[in-house]
């Protein structure tokens, strides 16, 4: 839908220190020599990379350690990445490098370390405020570990913090929701990222719903949180940019956007998704399998597809439908498309000017919907 400019790498750290209820990505525990394996093989993959030269010697403009957790891993492990990643590809000046951690992993020394190195951004998975859900979606910690690590990693010199929250967790209520968003407030970050819970099959949250050990996610309550969200974050002077993502003026996610934006990105690790000049491409989801494969020097790539030029102007228009600001109008070619896109409309689900195309609010209630209508 764009012309492709900006460039990002994606780093998939696959570990944890457990699983939570709710997760059902591929992940391994955190365990010395199975780390060990994985920094070994993850440089191979980039030394591959860096001679076949797919980015053809572009800068990268930001870079996202995910996972997993990353900070399951020591500090010194990240470092040492970091290095490796500035060893093998150009860098923009300014450029956004995030890891994201879970508060309880991590020591104000840590977070001195990768701010130093320089990382610039700090991704905390804290979930919720509010100490009894943990227990509920199997989550490790406690709210005091997110108000100490918020409150080091400032103190270490990051000034671009993100919080993901949940909304909607077994036996939330809409006010429990209302003091998890006040406490989060109180924290002062420059980003919030709300989701709501979803039960993925083969998770323990679903098995504990089929078991009525707990109840199901509340649609219609998670629709009120979702309100009330926008409300109290808005007035606090975020601006919700993308779907589930809120920003003070100037800490969006450069990262994300780049998937939103129709740019380039390329994956590194086990299950780590690309989109590089017009091709998707994805890596074995397999620790065993993908160090298998980079000991024989091949690259863990086991999805490859090569998109068509209506299937990348799909692609565009239903990613770029998550930010709130919505797509080019001119943008869409196809007049089957244009024709879906009226009907949408008419449902009430998409609105459009005489420029753009959006999603309304009922639509984003109902966006994996109206991403398959467009498909």
């Amino acid at each position: 839908m764009t012309a492709s400019r900006d460039l990002g790498l994606y780093i998939h750290i696959p570990f944890c220190r457990q699983r939570c209820h709710f997760c059902a990505f591929y992940l391994e525990i955190a365990r010395t020599e199975r780390m060990d394996s994985f920094r070994s093989a993850l440089a191979h993959e980039m030394d591959l990379y860096r001679r076949q030269n797919p980015l053809r010697s572009r800068p990268l403009h930001s870079i996202y350690f995910g996972g997993g957790t990353p900070t399951a891993m020591p500090p010194g492990h990240l470092l040492a990445l970091l290095d490796l990643v500035r060893a093998t590809w150009l860098i923009s000046p300014g450029a956004e490098i995030t890891v994201e951690a879970h508060p309880s992993t991590v020591t104000a020394e840590a977070l001195k370390a990768l701010a130093d190195a320089g990382f610039t951004r700090i991704s905390f998975g804290v979930e919720s405020m509010n100490d009894k859900d943990f227990a509920l979606i199997g989550r490790p910690g406690r709210v005091q570990d997110a108000e100490t690590a918020v409150e080091a990693a400032r103190a270490a010199g990051f000034t671009n913090i993100n919080l993901d929250v949940m909304y909607g967790l077994p036996e939330q209520s809409l006010n429990d929701w209302i003091r998890t968003l006040r406490s989060l407030l109180a924290l002062a970050p420059s980003h919030v990222s709300c989701y709501a819970l979803t039960v993925e099959e083969g998770s323990r949250l679903s098995q504990d719903i089929a078991r009525r050990l707990v109840s199901k996610p509340d649609e219609e309550l998670q629709v009120d949180m979702e309100s009330v969200a926008e409300a109290m974050l808005s007035a606090a002077g975020f601006v919700r940019y993308e779907i589930s993502n809120y920003a003070r003026p100037g800490a969006t996610c450069r990262h994300n956007l780049l998937y939103w934006t129709d740019q380039n990105y390329l994956g590194l690790g086990p299950s780590a998704q690309s989109y590089v000049d017009g091709v998707r491409f994805g890596n074995i989801a397999d620790l065993t399998g993908y160090v298998d494969r980079l000991k024989e020097s091949r690259l863990p790539i086991t999805e490859h597809t090569v998109l068509s030029a209506p299937d990348r102007e799909a692609d565009a228009l239903v990613f770029g439908l998550r930010l709130l600001r919505g797509v080019p109008l001119n943008a869409i070619q196809s007049p089957e498309r244009r024709q879906k896109v009226q009907e949408l409309v008419g449902k009430g689900l998409l609105e459009s000017d005489t420029t753009r195309v959006r999603l309304t609010a009922l639509g984003r209630r109902y966006a994996d919907s109206v991403a398959g209508e467009l498909f």
